[in-house]
């Protein structure tokens, strides 16, 4: 992430430091007596579970994920900068309201979307394309029908939540949204999905504001998926979200990074997603993905079971 980082600031790219996110704003989405227990973890390497494990220092970096990804939101919602992405570790769509997992301490995108929300946001939009289902997000948000929450993820696989069943509860029914993926999914599947479910719903929804897990270990290379997808798909699915941003509420868009376990994998796909968000905005209809000719209906499997969930929420 620091060589991204250095190249974009080379080409005269604002980077900015992140800073420590406040008790308050992480006390919005986690409980406070896990914050607590996380805290005590400073300056000791513990294991938390079986893969989530602290180092002396992961207590102050992790804050300062959470803060980067608020900082990026203060900044789009506050109208100084149409997109931004915060490039953070640890990630965070694991983390549950009083539980840590999968590497992930603090929930840094359900941080930014509450941040949003307490900053006069109306609806918060988060689409989640890391490999893994984020099940520390959609538990936080399942009863809010003002956070919609949409996630492309290879099923069935760790943490195991994300079927296309799995629709929110109670007021929060039908905002809720899972494209559960077989493994071996390509470009084409997930652009099918796209194009059929994810971005139909977010134009219905019309968030104020678009949030992207953006994980990338759904990448032929990662080591971690068993998914088959290029580096030029990760600008492709952000292309097609800027483009809802830009119909929807003015552009305002962040990306706030998640897995992604191949170094040059990880670079590559985070290229392509910052020059998606630093070139001149596309409408969202004339965004091109570049066909793979590999022949694959785990999309169109994943679509409909997902159209026959919801149904009675959206039109599909």
């Amino acid at each position: 992430m620091d060589v991204v980082a250095s190249r974009w600031r080379a080409r005269g790219t604002e980077i900015i430091a992140p800073r420590a996110a406040t008790r308050e704003q992480l006390a919005r989405v986690h409980d406070s007596d896990y914050l607590r227990r996380i805290s005590e973890t400073t300056g000791r390497a513990l294991a938390l579970d079986q893969d989530t494990y602290t180092s002396p220092e992961s207590h102050d970096i992790a804050l300062l994920a959470a803060g980067a990804a608020v900082d990026a939101v203060e900044r789009v919602m506050g109208g100084s900068h149409r997109s931004a992405m915060a490039l953070v570790r640890p990630p965070g769509h694991h983390a549950e309201r009083n539980r840590a997992m999968g590497f992930c301490l603090f929930n840094n995108v359900a941080v930014a979307a509450a941040h949003a929300r307490a900053a006069g946001a109306a609806r918060v939009a988060i689409v989640d394309y890391d490999v893994h289902h984020g099940n520390g997000t959609q538990h936080i948000f399942e009863s809010d029908p003002n956070v919609l929450y949409i996630s492309t993820h290879q099923y069935p696989y760790y943490p195991g939540t994300g079927s296309a069943d799995e629709v929110g509860v109670g007021r929060g029914t039908g905002f809720t949204v899972n494209l559960p993926l077989e493994a071996g999914a390509v470009d084409d599947d997930y652009q099918l999905v796209f194009s059929s479910v994810v971005i139909p719903v977010l134009l219905q929804f019309e968030p104020d504001l678009v949030l992207v897990s953006a994980g990338f270990d759904a990448h032929e290379h990662d080591p971690l998926g068993g998914m088959r997808l290029s580096s030029a798909a990760f600008g492709a699915m952000t292309a097609d979200l800027r483009g809802v941003a830009e119909e929807c509420c003015r552009g305002r868009l962040v990306a706030v990074t998640e897995g992604g376990y191949d170094l040059h994998a990880l670079a590559a796909s985070m290229e392509a997603v910052l020059e998606t968000l630093s070139t001149p905005a596309l409408d969202r209809h004339a965004v091109r993905w570049a066909p793979t000719g590999i022949a694959s209906e785990r999309g169109q499997i994943s679509a409909d079971a997902t159209r026959r969930a919801l149904r009675a929420n959206w039109t599909l």
